[in-house]
């Protein structure tokens, strides 16, 4: 039986209309709004097609191809997410039903009855068409190896419309060299950080349930058992589904795809934010909408069209998701541009972690031996992706000309347009670069008890806290949340201070590159002194104020993060040694990462939220799941 708790038909905040996964309303705008495979143009041509036959291959001018899922014979559901539950709308009391059960482990095709043929315009199951620029380099068609849709839906109490997709059901023609499938490992990993960055309120693709094939047996550089995580996300377009058209000159399916991310997912080009009057901070955070599709705002190279309103939409969404990152230490591991949402989603998770020591060098993936993807450089790398995707994008106030749509550019017309395109990327990258700092600044201010951000703040308090973290190799967020716990007067003098800041070192004292621990108290207790003054400043001097200082900083900085350490241990526990609870521990803790304790074995939860084994951080891991 699955791991899942049960919440009621009417949800944590009163929510109504929970149904069935068979029930539940379902779309397929998608494939609907979008060219297919030319191979396969129709779900009844792929459904009957042997499906060996499908591919690997490439495919040209289509967004997708239609795909049955291949699932294991024998499955085992061996956990569901409870806030999935609640946000897809599926009544938690039909999680064990065959349907919920052959559905996330792709033993059946839900939107079919059985033995049917489907029809031209029935919901079937498909695959993205995307490319991608892999560590900087150009790498050709990747799209969905292993990952294949099954159909949209649309919460009735939220309006948010959902594409739901089993991640390790088989072969596509996507799959390259590989075997479309997942292994437990990789999944777990998944189905928790999926929820878990969600819980923090980071950005992120979701994760509804985790199948194991223990049986089963997969290559990679061991033979390992398999498994599909069914996942979840208002949109799966990557940058790298505008990379590829790009690459083939193909302008019709890339002006498709703008049309169809603008109108069906940001919902309508009246949604995406209009040119900005100001350099000021409060016009960049807070842009105008409302501007009309085929406006054009503003003169020569600075006229903003259409084309130009989404892709600064799309920059704006990715600077808050990795200011996010930055604020709670969470590394990607790999960043190109097919693992890149236009969402602003966190996607694809292969080698993240969040950093256990502070070391803005870290990168989870042993691969990365160049560090483009370390933690400190994700912002410089989401934005080099960004670049990419304007060059895809890159149009002038022809856009809509006939010559244009249909030939593409004139060559008198070449000089112009590419001074428009760099002008308006630039001016991009300065918009991208404030929003991304604003949400930062933001956030590490709630996370140190602020409440307002001073123009100082960022060097005196933030910059100057990480880098006592970083030459003292302290941990990141066990730091703010032991903050969360001290008042003003147990640090009201140096002698306190001084005191206190031995909270912030390991068990095990300071590494031998940290100096010695009388000249670590000394550089903590300065900062405290700094971060005491600012308290004072924004709070008033009552217990009353100092309990509510208290509540709304453990509202954010969280005690239990899903470190490597943690899923190294679970993936032991549930692969090696057969235990299934312990799964939905982990995950309870995942999904309410704020709360003191979560009701199971206290010693465990302490453990998982105490000091990292030494032999334990920093830990890396390969890109192979």
């Amino acid at each position: 039986m699955a791991n899942h708790t049960s919440i009621s038909n009417h949800g944590e905040n009163g929510q109504r209309h929970m149904s069935s996964i068979r029930d539940v309303p379902k779309s397929n705008n998608f494939t609907q709004k979008l060219p297919p495979d030319p191979q396969y143009p129709t779900p009844a041509s792929s459904h009957n097609e042997d499906r060996g036959k499908l591919g690997p291959r490439l495919v040209r001018e289509a967004a997708y191809t239609y795909v049955r899922p291949d699932g294991f014979e024998k499955s085992e559901l061996v956990g569901v997410s409870q806030a999935a539950l609640r946000d897809l709308a599926i009544d938690p009391d039909t999680v064990d039903s065959e349907d919920f059960k052959d559905t996330v482990a792709g033993r059946s095709i839900i939107t079919l009855d059985n033995g049917t043929e489907p029809g031209e315009n029935d919901i079937y199951p498909w695959a993205q068409c995307y490319g991608g620029y892999q560590f900087g380099q150009w790498a050709g068609q990747l799209g969905d190896g292993r990952a294949i849709s099954l159909f949209e839906t649309t919460n009735p109490s939220t309006g948010t419309r959902y594409e739901l997709q089993l991640k390790g059901a088989g072969k596509t023609p996507y799959s390259r060299f590989a075997d479309g499938r997942a292994v437990v490992r990789s999944s777990i990993r998944e189905y928790v950080v999926s929820e878990a960055l969600n819980a923090l309120g980071i950005p992120t693709t979701r994760a509804l349930s985790l199948t194991l094939a223990p049986q089963s047996r997969v290559r990679r550089e061991t033979m390992e058992p398999g498994a599909i995580v069914a996942r979840f996300a208002q949109s799966w377009l990557r940058f790298g589904t505008f990379d590829l058209p790009r690459s083939r000159g193909d302008r019709d399916t890339i002006r498709k795809l703008a049309n169809y991310a603008a109108e069906e997912v940001f919902g309508g080009w009246d949604k995406l934010p209009a040119k900005l009057t100001s350099d000021s901070d409060s016009d960049v955070v807070h842009p105008g909408t409302g501007v009309a599709k085929d406006d054009l705002q503003g003169e020569n190279e600075y006229a903003e069209n259409r084309f130009t309103r989404l892709y600064r939409e799309i920059a704006r969404r990715n600077a808050k998701m990795v200011a996010y990152w930055q604020a709670y230490a969470f590394t990607n591991g790999v960043l190109n541009t097919d693992n890149t949402s236009i969402f602003g989603l966190s996607i694809d998770f292969g080698p993240f972690a969040f950093l256990d020591n502070f070391d803005p060098n870290y990168t989870p993936n042993h691969d990365d031996h160049m560090l483009r993807y370390a933690y400190k450089n994700q912002p410089s790398i989401i934005w080099w992706n960004l670049v990419r995707l304007g060059e895809s994008l890159g149009s002038g106030d022809r856009c809509d000309d006939e010559e244009f749509v249909k030939e593409g550019v004139r060559k008198d017309w070449a000089d112009d347009l590419i001074k428009r395109a760099e002008t308006l990327i630039e001016a991009t990258g300065e918009e991208y670069k404030k929003v991304f700092l604003a949400e930062y600044k933001k956030l590490m201010t709630a996370r140190l008890g602020l409440k307002v951000c001073k123009e100082d703040d960022f060097s005196t308090l933030y910059s100057e806290l990480l880098d006592t973290l970083e030459a003292l190799e302290l941990d990141f967020n066990h730091t703010f949340r032991k903050l969360s716990y001290i008042s003003t007067e147990q640090i009201d003098t140096d002698e306190k201070r001084k005191e206190v800041a031995g909270t912030f070192f390991h068990h095990d004292g300071l590494s031998g590159l940290a100096g010695s621990e009388a000249d670590a108290r000394t550089r903590i207790a300065s900062w405290l002194e700094k971060w005491r003054a600012r308290i004072i400043e924004d709070w008033p001097n009552s217990p009353e104020a100092r309990e509510e200082r208290f509540k709304d900083m453990r509202a954010v900085n969280p005690k239990f993060v899903p470190r490597s350490w943690i899923l190294d241990e679970l993936i032991d526990r549930v692969e090696k040694k057969g235990e299934r609870e312990v799964l939905g521990r982990v995950m309870n803790m995942a999904l309410h990462p704020f709360a003191e304790e979560w009701g199971g074995d206290r010693e465990e939860e302490e453990r998982w939220c105490g000091d990292v084994p030494r032999y334990q951080r920093a830990m890396q891991c390969s890109c192979s799941s």
